[in-house]
């Protein structure tokens, strides 16, 4: 049996740069992995079969369709038992599916001994979903188009994330809406990722006043309570408060794992589900 860990992401930079005649939106964003995992079980077998710890998220789940498309790709002849085992909280902007169906495509590729390139696992990566290209490189990047364009990044020293998942309820279709809302005022040039850029080239972190999320401006509408996280975020010591992907959840950066964890544990006592999690290298 082989046991992979799939990591989170939080967009330190999100941009919407326009639109394609597709009605897809062209992004521009720095994504970070960070150290919260779901962990993947995968066993030889003469089929493929998905089981998961949450059972509402089997029926559909883009793992099995991943296993599926690189057996059907790679002409295979056998299949894959797999185990998930959820721990990132799902369907609130931290990509853990996404992660969840890159790590399958990765591990299969050696478990199965196809050996496709890099540059092949991203190009089915992007058939499955626009987060999936990221996670097949990890750590830093900037993720650009409608999400297939991956650029390796310079990760600086390491930092902690802390995560805050409000009681906020599951949108189904919540990224669709959320992108439909967006109109050419919300569009901007890219200048956000540009400053942000020329800080991790000169091997610096992405100060605060440097995030953006376009999402920041609009998700209230779909979630009206979230402002009131975030103050509730503030009044527990977050020096900043951030939007991850569409949301819901929020994010703060930290220079130091001991602070990092006493404002998680503030949070806690307030009931509240937080998690800490650091930087990842590629």
């Amino acid at each position: 049996m082989l046991t992979v860990y799939a990591p989170a992401k939080v967009n330190l930079i999100l941009e919407v740069l326009g639109k394609y005649d597709d009605n897809y939106h062209q992004i521009s964003s720095i994504v970070q992995a960070v150290g919260l995992w779901d962990s993947l079980n995968f066993e030889l077998a003469d089929e493929i079969s998905f089981t998961c710890s949450e059972p509402s998220l089997e029926a559909g789940n883009l793992v099995t369709e991943a296993a599926m498309l690189l057996k059907e790709i790679t002409k295979y002849g056998k299949g894959v038992r797999i185990e998930l085992c959820k721990h990132i909280p799902w369907g609130v902007g931290l990509g853990g599916g996404s992660s969840d169906t890159a790590t399958t495509l990765l591990a299969l590729n050696e478990l199965w001994g196809i050996h496709l390139s890099r540059s092949g696992l991203l190009h089915l990566a992007s058939r499955l979903g626009s987060d999936v290209p990221f996670f097949v490189y990890g750590g830093t990047a900037l993720v650009e188009g409608k999400g297939e364009k991956v650029t390796p990044l310079p990760t600086p020293r390491t930092t902690w994330f802390v995560l805050l998942a409000p009681p906020l309820p599951k949108i189904p279709g919540k990224t669709r809406q959320l992108y439909n809302r967006l109109s050419a005022s919300h569009f901007t040039k890219g200048d956000f990722v540009q400053a942000a850029l020329s800080s991790l080239m000169q091997g610096k972190t992405i100060e605060a006043s440097l995030l953006f999320n376009v999402f920041d401006e609009i998700n209230s509408d779909i979630f009206p309570q979230i402002d009131e996280y975030k103050s509730r975020f503030r009044e527990a010591g977050a020096p900043s408060v951030c939007l991850s992907g569409c949301g819901s959840c929020l994010f703060t950066i930290l220079y130091e794992e001991d602070e990092a964890n006493e404002l998680c544990s503030c949070l806690q006592r307030q009931g509240l589900e937080c998690y800490v999690a650091s930087s990842l290298l590629r």
